[in-house]
């Protein structure tokens, strides 16, 4: 059986920096802080707009809880 892309498995549209924001319940200005300081999730230059893939999202939010992530 061949094997799937990981990119072909998650096909859910990417998170926009408010997207992102709203779902982590911070202010728009954090996340921009974060992306500028080399925090938070990898963040996607699409053209010039940001974009975050929702399982970075979710595997930095892990890396978090398990202590692994600079805060």
């Amino acid at each position: 059986m061949p094997k799937t892309p990981r990119a072909a498995l998650d096909r859910r549209p990417l998170a926009s920096a408010e997207e992102l924001a709203a779902y982590l319940g911070v202010p728009l200005q954090t996340v921009y802080a974060w992306r500028h300081r080399r925090q938070g999730p990898v963040a996607i230059k699409v053209g010039r707009h940001l974009r975050y893939r929702w399982t970075e999202v979710e595997a930095w939010l892990d890396d978090l809880s398990s202590g692994r992530a600079a805060a």
